[in-house]
């Protein structure tokens, strides 16, 4: 049979019939590789030895009736949509040291105190190492099994044996090397060939996989994007390392809802679940401040009363959804956000001097989020407009009060979603006065700038 060489992305899959610098795809540099297929027939048409496969009724199809094992942990088990599914493909990636090793480890423990026998493959730390750290965190145990191998054929031979393992986890998929690819360890072939063979074997066995990949500098998880398409959940833990709280995001999941998360807190014996993140992250605020305001936020189901700071050169900065302003003494005056979008940040701004005449263009602006949180959330607009004009006033905000609504550029206030779940979680905690957006003719709540400047400000 002639045969023919094509060019195949390994970071997006893409085909090129020639070598080129940059795929035409995804325009990742260097990333072609030589792949030699069956030509074509003479007609043009695609070549098969294989008959064709008749499609099949999905109603007539049977269940698999698998049942998710639980984790030990009732959240996570939340998170994951029920459990441990089996055969089920789980990426877990983070910053170093944020502690996925940790929290793995532990998990790890506890399906091991439950009776089943979980084995960790690490290619980072040697078996001392591991016995150590488990014995750190009180999660050492007998039927905790664990291997210290760079070679990903080893964990494709647990998988494939005659009594697979009730989970493998595999930390890092980075530092494994498999024989089928070329390239060092970590590299975009040896990523994706050590990936595919795990998940191939974890599917056909019905063992549950655990993955854990590294970040790049930008905050990505290394390696081909296609990895994250071939597992079925992809999680992310971030967080400070510099504060005790973390944070476990679900970017994907096959199995259950992507817009979940938990809160750990880091302690000496490891990583515990916070019960009640609502008012974790406000910590020791201070209310007699200016450029601070408490900002009812929804990050996935869980309504969590957040700082959002404002800070103008002279003014105080604080942990809440704090705004300062104040002149300038550089040539352009610097905008700088943290934990909130920048983009939003000069939006806002924008907005405020249109639509209230508040000069803020010469004036420094700095904004974050306390607690290191980083969220996306467009609720958070009005609780930063409050807190800039605090700033910008130097007057603080009344005591007990939250905000919630997206700012647009009339300066109207929109509904934003999660409206009942923030109201009922605010209620709950005794704030007062609420700033929301007006659900409706003659409701309670502000409908512009203009409204909660005169309110707060009058």
């Amino acid at each position: 049979m002639k045969t023919r060489q094509r060019y195949v992305c390994a970071e997006c899959g893409g085909i090129s019939p020639s070598w080129r610098g940059q795929c035409p795809r995804c325009g990742k540099w260097n990333t072609l590789a030589a792949q030699t297929v069956a030509a074509s027939s003479a007609k043009g048409g695609l070549t098969s030895s294989a008959s064709a496969v008749p499609p099949a009724s999905l109603a007539d199809h049977p269940d698999e009736g698998g049942i998710a094992a639980p984790t030990g942990l009732a959240d996570l088990d939340r998170v994951l949509g029920g459990g441990l599914a089996p055969g089920g493909a789980i990426l877990l990636g983070g910053e170093p040291g944020i502690g996925k090793s940790t929290l793995l480890l532990q998990l790890a423990g506890r399906l091991a105190a439950s009776g089943r026998s979980p084995v960790y493959f690490s290619g980072e730390e040697s078996l001392s190492q591991l016995k150590s750290r488990a014995a750190r965190l009180k999660c050492l145990h007998p039927g905790l099994l664990a291997v210290s191998s760079t070679d990903a054929s080893q964990a494709v031979a647990l998988l494939s044996g005659h009594s697979p393992p009730s989970l493998l986890i595999a930390d890092s998929v980075q530092t494994l090397h498999s024989p089928a690819a070329e390239g060092a360890s970590g590299s975009v072939g040896q990523v994706r060939a050590v990936s595919s063979e795990l998940v191939e074997a974890a599917k056909r066995s019905g063992t549950p996989l655990i993955l854990v990949g590294h970040v790049t500098k930008d905050g990505q998880i290394a390696g081909p994007k296609l990895m994250e398409h071939m597992v079925d959940t992809v999680l992310y833990l971030e967080g400070e390392r510099r504060h005790v709280f973390r944070i476990l995001r679900v970017l994907k999941n096959r199995f259950g809802p992507t817009d979940e998360l938990l809160v750990f807190e880091m302690r000496e014996k490891g990583l515990a679940v916070v019960a009640d993140p609502s008012t974790f992250f406000l910590g020791e605020r201070d209310a007699t401040l200016s450029g601070s305001a408490v900002v009812m936020a929804v990050e996935g189901q869980r309504p969590l009363a957040v700082e959002v700071q404002a800070l103008a050169a002279h003014s105080y900065l604080a942990v809440e959804v704090q705004a300062l302003a104040a002149h300038s003494y550089l040539g352009i005056p610097r905008r700088t956000a943290l934990g909130v979008d920048q983009g939003r940040l000069h939006l806002l701004l924008a907005v405020l001097e249109k639509r209230l005449g508040v000069h803020l263009g010469q004036s420094d602006i700095y904004a974050k989020l306390g607690g290191g949180l980083s969220m996306r959330d467009p609720g958070l607009d009005l609780g930063l407009a409050a807190a800039i004009l605090s700033s910008f006033h130097d007057r603080p905000l009344p005591t007990g009060a939250v905000f919630w609504g997206e700012v647009d550029l009339g300066g109207r206030i929109r509904p934003v979603s999660g409206h009942d779940m923030r109201l009922k979680q605010a209620k709950r905690l005794g704030y007062g006065p609420l700033f929301f957006p007006r659900p409706g003719k003659g409701a309670q709540g502000v409908s512009d700038l203009t409204a909660l400047h005169s309110a707060l400000f009058s």
